[in-house]
């Protein structure tokens, strides 16, 4: 990961699309699915499903997630 990405994905605050989330982790979009899926990533912690059902990944608790915090 590039220094830039790292600012940006430490510069991001609260919930992102799947879509972006893909753009500022490098994972992809089915990657991050999956790990949902095989419940990796939970519904409440770094998943967060809106009122109209769209799925948004919480970038905090993802980068809790990459250093073993969670």
């Amino acid at each position: 990961m590039s220094a830039a990405q790292t600012l940006t994905i430490e510069a991001a605050a609260g919930l992102v699309t799947v879509n972006k989330a893909a753009e500022l982790t490098g994972l992809s979009v089915k990657a991050i699915r999956r790990k949902r899926e095989e419940g990796i990533w939970r519904e409440g912690r770094e998943i967060v499903v809106g009122p109209d059902k769209r799925i948004y990944v919480d970038i905090e608790a993802f980068q809790k997630w990459v250093r073993g915090l969670q």
